[in-house]
């Protein structure tokens, strides 16, 4: 079977093996695994290897490369418009020799496979939308129309489009879905201390949407309230001199410290020391720091968006926070006066968690190819 996938996840090439971040590769792995011959087609950076980079594991894989298209700027439009025809042509060619199209999305290229697919009714297709499938939350109109064709049984056939949550007016083309980070063999029961001093870790890009520096400002107001408490800070983005600099200039480098991207073994040692996680951004899909400092024992402090609500219980597993300063930080203060309250989250949110293995994606993702 040919896999043929249309992404616009930025790859590197290095010792001849294809390299992008990881937590889409391990999930990548599994999706190509039964596969004899595996297409990836999205673009290539001429840089360095991250720490946060992993190689997809194939025998028979190749990379064909089409350009990164950015509609930010007048002249990323008119550089994009330009090399969108020789992206189309290569996608069009891709889909027509594949045996089975999947489609991740939201992204530009992601966007123009999404339109194209439409050409190939016959083909066998899954499609991944990895952002907020919630029909009433505010986008960009790219995503809209991608929900918009990936929702159509009329343009859209012969597909399973996996969102996260479940919502209304979603057709047949639709399956509720979910990612995982962790194996079975790592499932146990963690207990933590919960008492002073507090650790909370934020683990993703530092990225405006996911508003790190919120999250900063909102520990800095705990502390000013009187609670020892610290935030390690893992990953990197837009925002990481942002956060260094109001960290300089409010004296917080005792109290919140950035790590930049980490191995995943650094991750997970550092959520078995902490107490929460944290994170308040504007739209997520399905946050993976969320349910993995939940498996962890780790309470998850959110904003309520896409499906976190769910994710958390309505509460029971986790802190839903107003994307404030003011009312987040009040709103975790009242769980941090009831230690009872925060083993019983603790309890469940690990519960819940350790659903979700790599193991049983695995099966799930077999039963859609």
């Amino acid at each position: 079977m040919r896999f043929s996938v249309f992404t616009h996840v930025v790859h590197k090439k290095k010792t001849q093996k294809v390299f992008a971040y990881a937590p889409y590769i391990r999930e990548m792995n599994l999706w190509i695994s039964k596969a004899s011959e595996v297409r990836i087609i999205g673009p290539l950076e001429d840089s360095e290897l991250d720490s946060i980079d992993s190689p997809y594991k194939h025998s028979n894989l190749n990379l064909v490369e089409v350009p990164s298209l950015y509609f930010k700027s007048f002249l990323g439009v008119i550089r994009s418009l330009v090399m969108m025809i020789p992206a189309i042509i290569t996608i069009f060619r891709e889909m027509r020799a594949a045996d089975h199209i999947h489609i991740r999305c939201p992204g530009n290229i992601g966007l123009l496979a999404c339109i194209i697919q439409i050409f190939f009714p016959g083909k066998n297709k899954t499609a991944k939308y990895a952002g907020n499938w919630d029909p009433n939350s505010s986008q960009p109109w790219t995503y809209n129309l991608q929900r918009k064709i990936l929702n159509s049984p009329f343009f859209s056939r012969n597909i399973k489009v996996l969102v996260y949550g479940e919502w209304n007016y979603s057709s047949r083309n639709i399956v509720p879905f979910f990612t995982a980070s962790y194996s079975n063999k790592e499932i146990k029961s963690f207990s933590k201390d919960f008492s002073p001093p507090y650790k909370y870790v934020f683990t993703g890009t530092l990225a405006e949407g996911k508003r790190p520096l919120l999250a900063v400002k909102v520990i800095q107001e705990l502390i000013n309230r009187g609670f020892n408490i610290s935030l390690d800070v893992y990953g990197k983005g837009d925002k990481s001199s942002d956060i260094i600099e109001y960290i300089n200039e409010y004296g917080l480098q005792d109290k919140i410290k950035l790590y930049g991207n980490q191995k995943p073994d650094v991750i997970k040692k550092a959520l078995r020391n902490a107490h929460f996680v944290i994170l308040l951004s504007r739209s997520e899909g399905w946050p993976k720091t969320l349910a993995e400092g939940m498996f962890y024992g780790c309470i998850p402090i959110s904003t309520n968006i896409s499906c976190v609500e769910w994710m958390l219980g309505k509460g029971e597993r986790g802190i839903l926070v107003e994307p404030t300063v003011d009312k987040a930080a009040l709103e975790i203060e009242t769980y941090l006066h009831s230690l009872q309250k925060l083993n019983v989250m603790s309890k469940k949110g690990q519960e819940w968690s350790q659903k979700y293995t790599l193991e049983v994606f695995d099966k799930e993702i077999k039963k859609l190819i």
